[in-house]
């Protein structure tokens, strides 16, 4: 039996298609375009079985040259550039894929948003140094009504009802403002190029320039690349337009940032504080002066979690398509299909 062709519509270096052919049983074959010619992605959706894609669109025009394929898979949760309703008409399944490496980002992103409105780092540097003392406390035995609650005094409050602005809306951003979402925030998002109502509406997000988000948000989160056009994009004018109750947090790069004017910011209480994982310096400078601030908590670059995510990634969507291709129930379908398929014996 002839294998089962998945087409790469994304262009690749004939590396990164080995890489990915690796991951994949006997009888699955990755087709995919080094040049990204039109005639060439035409050749590729004619012969193809299931469709991948992380950036290149599946239009109405692709998806009608791919008749051979029933599965549409997006490397990626959100199914940008696809038309789901093209889709549907011509019997196609649509299945999305969360990438793990984002999925670890924004976890810590939620991590520093959390840790900022619990005063974490100064909670626990105060409790274990004793600092009670100084407020002239002594310890007492507890009971389920008596006891020292909040004995420290620390500005504490909850995310719920907060909103969340985030800078740059992609995968990584996804994921936060899901998260985010789920503790009960509002979410803002500014990016070049705004989402489908539809989009918007499913992740409950609210689009707004950079500075009306900058105005309006309780936490300000960086996740976009870094840029010539992006470099220090946050700087003394955009720190300015945020609250003096509201915090950055950065888990993108450092560069993004100008940093002498957060230092400023910080310690002029312009913001009430930052939480960086990220720095223009990296390992930061242990002499920074960022470190000298009880406004901050820095990190050492640890927001990818524990590694591998691009072996991880590529697996769960090429696994995905292997599910599908023996007759079973592909994970994340937004799109299904009512056609019976043929069943591949693998």
């Amino acid at each position: 039996m002839s294998d089962f062709v998945i087409a790469w519509l994304d262009t690749q270096p004939e590396e990164e298609v080995a890489f990915a052919q690796d991951l994949l049983p006997d009888g699955f074959r990755i087709a995919a375009s080094a040049t990204g010619a039109a005639d060439q992605r035409v050749e590729l959706l004619a012969t193809a079985d299931a469709v991948l894609t992380q950036h290149a669109p599946v239009q109405a025009e692709e998806i009608a040259s791919a008749a051979r394929a029933r599965l549409i898979q997006k490397y990626g949760r959100r199914a940008d550039g696809i038309d789901l309703a093209a889709a549907s008409t011509a019997g196609k399944v649509v299945a999305t894929m969360p990438l793990r490496g984002c999925i670890a980002v924004a976890e810590h992103a939620i991590t520093l948003v959390l840790a900022l409105s619990k005063q974490l780092v100064r909670a626990h540097e105060t409790t274990v140094a004793g600092a009670y003392r100084e407020l002239g406390l002594e310890p007492a035995p507890t009971s389920q009504a008596a006891h020292a609650f909040q004995w420290m005094k620390l500005p504490v409050f909850e995310v719920h009802g907060r909103t969340l602005g985030i800078v740059g809306y992609g995968e990584i951003g996804t994921e936060a403002s899901i998260r985010a979402r789920a503790f009960g925030m509002q979410v803002l998002y500014t990016k070049r190029s705004r989402l489908p109502n539809e989009t918007e509406a499913r992740y409950g997000v609210e689009w707004a320039d950079l500075d009306a988000l900058l105005a309006a948000s309780d936490f300000v989160l960086l996740s976009m690349p870094h840029t010539p056009e992006t470099d220090r994009m946050i700087g003394a004018r955009e720190l300015e337009l945020m609250q003096e109750s509201a915090y950055l947090v950065n888990i993108a790069r450092g560069g993004l940032v100008d940093e002498n004017a957060l230092v400023d910011a910080l310690k002029e209480r312009r913001i009430a504080g930052a939480a960086l994982d990220v720095f223009v310096e990296e390992p930061v400078p242990w002499d920074h002066p960022l470190l000298e601030l009880d406004n901050v908590i820095v990190a050492p670059h640890i927001g990818g979690g524990s590694g591998g995510a691009r072996v991880k990634q590529m697996s769960d969507a090429l696994d995905n398509i292997v599910r599908f291709a023996r007759g079973e129930s592909p994970h994340n379908v937004i799109v299904e299909s009512d056609r019976e398929g043929t069943e591949v014996p693998c």
